[in-house]
């Protein structure tokens, strides 16, 4: 890869674009990107000037142009702490056995096999490491490490010291070629919540009496019974809670203090701000939907170093072959 010219990359489950943002900042160019959500789109096409095309299952591999990293913030919700509670009380199968998001994963596998990328970034929820009893990752890894032959990093990483928001995410890296790589170590910036707050902000935003109750007895309710739920009134010099994509229902994981007033919920913008967006970034769907896209999307700085790390990697002469069985044992990988 010339050092002169951009790399190449795509957007999978490309949301909003918050690993095309960090991969471009990197130097990279996109070339392709898939995002099923309409609402998505919308958000993608006013801040990027392309449509994502659309449901990666119905695209065949043969579309998508070659390039020279994959990234993939694949459907977590199968995977996390949430959407398992979720889908246990439902009766409805998780991880690999729900029926659509669950199965995505082996459409980013398709997608490695055919084209054969330098390199792959992949992002998930903390939980998606001991789900199901540590079976679906053992699962993921082997089919990137035996099946598809690549060379395998993963680390657990917390936003909280660029962002003020505690979010502890789960980054897989994969080289083709056999390499050492080491995640980054994020700088410390002290990161406030009252740094990303708005000045002036609509009273829309303060929480009715009615729900301000519900909140405050719900929380009282499960603190008798020895239970942990309930609202998160933010420390303005700390950080806050991980913001999710239902934010937009009550806003409780995250609430703004206010002098004589009923706590508020944030802000799209302050949600943009929150996961690392420019303040550049357009807003153009509706709160409800904004909340849902932040809560989903990327923490663009986190990606941004690990990108410039890949990158970095990828530019470095690759292992010699006693280093590579090193490195098979130390990665656990076979020596094949």
């Amino acid at each position: 890869m010339d050092t002169q010219k951009a790399f190449t990359f795509i957007d999978l489950f490309a949301g909003i674009g918050g690993f095309r943002i960090a991969f471009e900042r990197a130097g990279g160019q996109c070339v392709f990107s898939s995002e099923w959500d309409k609402q998505a789109q919308i958000t993608y096409f006013a801040n990027y000037g392309e449509t994502p095309a659309g449901d990666i299952t119905a695209i065949p591999t043969v579309n998508i142009p070659d390039h020279d990293v994959l990234t993939a913030g694949f459907p977590c919700q199968p995977f996390s702490i949430a959407g398992v509670t979720k889908n246990n009380a439902l009766g409805n199968p998780h991880g690999f056995g729900h029926e659509t998001q669950g199965t995505l994963f082996f459409d980013v596998a398709r997608i490695i096999a055919e084209k054969r990328p330098k390199a792959f970034v992949l992002e998930n929820v903390k939980n998606l490491k001991n789900h199901d009893k540590g079976r679906t990752f053992r699962v993921i890894e082997e089919t990137l490490v035996d099946e598809l032959g690549y060379y395998v990093y993963y680390d657990v990483i917390d936003a909280k010291t660029v962002v003020p928001q505690h979010r502890e995410r789960i980054y897989i890296v994969g080289f083709r070629e056999p390499r050492k790589f080491s995640f980054p170590k994020l700088p410390d910036l002290r990161p406030q919540m009252r740094d990303i707050l708005e000045p002036n902000v609509d009273s829309k935003y303060t929480l009715t009496d009615h729900l301000w109750k519900y909140l405050q007895d719900y929380a009282e309710k499960h603190k008798a019974k020895g239970n942990g739920f309930g609202f998160g009134l933010t420390d303005l010099s700390g950080t806050s809670r991980t913001l999710s994509a239902r934010y937009y229902k009550d806003g409780s994981e995250i609430l703004i203090p206010q002098t004589g007033k009923n706590p508020r919920r944030l802000t799209p913008r302050e949600c943009a701000r929150l996961m690392g967006f420019p303040d550049g970034f357009k807003i153009v769907v509706s709160d409800t939907r904004a909340y849902k896209q932040f809560g989903n999307s990327v923490v663009v700085p986190v990606i941004e170093a690990i990108a410039r790390a890949v990158i970095e990697c990828l530019l470095s002469a690759p292992l010699e072959s006693s280093d590579t069985v090193f490195l098979a044992r130390q990665l656990n990988l076979p020596l094949g």
